[in-house]
């Protein structure tokens, strides 16, 4: 896939979600007011936090797709990593703001017998969130985007949430007020455990944390199989949005002349761009094969 077919496909992913929550945010509000439903109005609060999020990511998507220059000799792909950042603040704060009005609304005894519009809209809002997760998820996956993944992750958030919203609306309906904030305040831990999860990968590519193992070997596999790659010295990887960059240390023969080593060093160069779809760059240095060397690093 073509970058920028990558980058075009996951802006229609994210666009879908900013519309449809839009519309979920200006449906839970008012059914929350009319409805007589806290729950409701606090899910739809939460929309327009998310909304706030998902419309973050799609300018960070915009900034990620730039080509290479002089001043981002890497890219802009770290901007989805940071796009998934403050969507992981967003869940966590989310996942604070309902576990607190859960307590408070228990120690105040503040139950109250909602419409039935609120019942229709959480369980509305399950159906489409549950869908915009699925269907985030599959394309975030395979096009290895950080900020749709975690677009997706906020999509299940909302999804766990609005259980919990729905729960508590036909207890409090039913006449067992208590129900409605004993399951947000239960939900809440869930969404916190999403929160982290996504934090904890937006940090990690920030980092210039590793990519996967079974990665790292793959590419090492690879690479030993060109003709003239006597060895696999050393392979970093680190993401950089929706690419990796991967540094490779061959060991190869020392009386091989320069032009040799090239043409050897383009070929695996080729074939891991051929492999593996979402490879940005290959840095490759040569090492002679048959001697010991010093590898100088300063990190």
């Amino acid at each position: 896939m073509l970058r920028n077919e990558r980058f075009d496909k996951a802006e229609r992913i994210i666009q879908v979600g900013f519309w449809v929550n839009a519309l979920l945010m200006i449906m839970k509000l008012a059914a929350g007011y009319w409805g007589r439903s806290d729950a409701v109005f606090a899910d739809g609060i939460e929309s327009a936090c998310d909304f706030i999020a998902i419309g973050s990511t799609m300018l960070a998507l915009k900034l990620g797709r730039q080509p290479y220059d002089e001043q981002h000799p890497y890219g802009h792909g770290r901007a989805e990593s940071l796009a998934a950042l403050l969507i992981s603040l967003v869940i966590c704060g989310t996942g604070i703001w309902i576990l607190v009005d859960a307590v408070q609304t228990v120690l105040r005894h503040d139950f109250k017998a909602p419409g039935w519009i609120a019942v229709a809209a959480a369980a509305l809002t399950i159906i489409i969130k549950e869908w915009l997760y699925r269907f985030s998820t599959t394309t975030g996956t395979q096009l290895e985007s950080p900020s749709l993944l975690a677009i997706a992750q906020d999509h299940r958030k909302d999804a766990l949430t609005s259980i919990a919203t729905l729960a508590g609306v036909v207890g409090a309906f039913l006449g067992w007020g208590i129900m409605d904030p004993l399951a947000a305040a239960l939900t809440s831990f869930f969404i916190l455990y999403i929160g982290w999860e996504t934090l904890r990968g937006a940090v990690h590519d920030l980092m210039d944390g590793s990519v996967q193992g079974e990665y790292i070997q793959d590419v090492t596999t690879l690479a030993e199989a060109v003709e003239q790659v006597e060895h696999v010295h050393e392979i970093r990887a680190r993401r950089s949005g929706q690419y990796i960059i991967i540094d490779l240390k061959l060991d190869m023969d020392p009386e091989m002349t320069v032009k040799q080593s090239h043409d050897v060093a383009t070929e695996v160069k080729r074939r891991i761009f051929e492999r593996f779809q979402n490879v940005g760059d290959v840095m490759i240095h040569i090492n002679p094969h048959d001697e010991e060397h010093e590898d100088l690093i300063r990190l």
